[in-house]
């Protein structure tokens, strides 16, 4: 009698453990599938956000196009090429001004120690072997040593002239650039202004995507217009600056040159 009484809860009890162990299994793959699903979630999530940013860096020139395209081809055209050849110009100068910048101060103490020697071919030598209108400015005032103080100082003036205006050749084309820039875009303006009202007398009525078309003309070629001219300004003043420091170091130059000059004639 024990036995079958107590039997009979054990067998009511072993149906029960093997549902819950069901349950706790039914869980933990429920518990791992969810799991599985925000890592897959999050993975294509930032798959996605590479694909966007790859997409926005692309997008950039994409944009870029459009815009070029919808401005009328004709007019854009125009403006690049003043962007184009206006940098061309600023590049030339900039590297030719790079070219000529030298150690002013290293050069006339170096005349100064030939000429204390009584080397005067030697100095000349070493201005001709140094590039720059600095060494040209010294050279040419070694020329004419044995001229009196008042010409050999009017003849470095005149040369330094010269070399000034050198340096400042091919600036005018910069200069012409920078205004024809935004000229273009303001003619490109007027002209998407001249499109926009065509269209309204030919529709015979005023509506946005009418006079989308013409306002879009007017405004892409201005921006871009104005960028261009902003752009060739920057590399503008950058070129003036190097000019400004070279003339200063020519009239330097020239300055310790003369005394070095009267130093010399007065040994003699």
């Amino acid at each position: 009698m024990g036995i079958l009484f107590l039997g009979q809860p054990l067998m009511a009890q072993n149906p029960k453990t093997t549902e819950d162990v069901k349950d706790s299994v039914t869980i933990v793959v429920n518990d791992s599938t969810a799991q599985d699903s925000t890592l897959a979630t999050s993975v294509s999530d930032e798959a996605l956000s590479a694909a966007d940013e790859a997409e926005a860096e692309g997008g950039f020139h994409k944009q870029l196009k459009t815009k070029f395209i919808d401005g009328n081809v004709g007019f854009m055209s125009l403006v690049a090429l003043a962007l184009v050849l206006g940098l061309a110009f600023c590049i030339e100068r900039i590297l030719y001004l790079m070219m000529s910048e030298i150690k002013a101060k290293r050069l006339t103490e170096d005349i100064r120690k030939c000429l204390e020697a009584d080397d005067v071919e030697g100095a000349k030598n070493i201005c001709r072997s140094t590039r720059g209108p600095v060494a040209s400015v010294c050279y040419h005032g070694l020329l004419h040593i044995k001229q009196p103080m008042d010409a050999i100082e009017r003849s470095i003036t005149n040369f330094g002239g010269l070399q000034a205006a050198n340096l400042e050749k091919g600036c005018s084309w910069i200069k012409l650039f920078i205004a024809m820039a935004p000229s273009l875009g303001f003619l490109g303006t007027v002209i998407g202004m001249v499109m926009a009202f065509d269209q309204i007398q030919i529709a015979g009525d005023i509506g946005p995507t009418i006079v989308a078309q013409g306002m879009k003309v007017a405004l892409i070629t201005t921006i871009f217009g104005i960028v261009v001219a902003l752009i060739l300004q920057l590399f503008y003043s950058y070129i003036l600056s190097k000019i400004e420091k070279l003339t200063g170091d020519m009239e330097e130059a020239a300055i310790d040159l003369l005394d070095i000059i009267a130093t010399y004639k007065n040994r003699k």
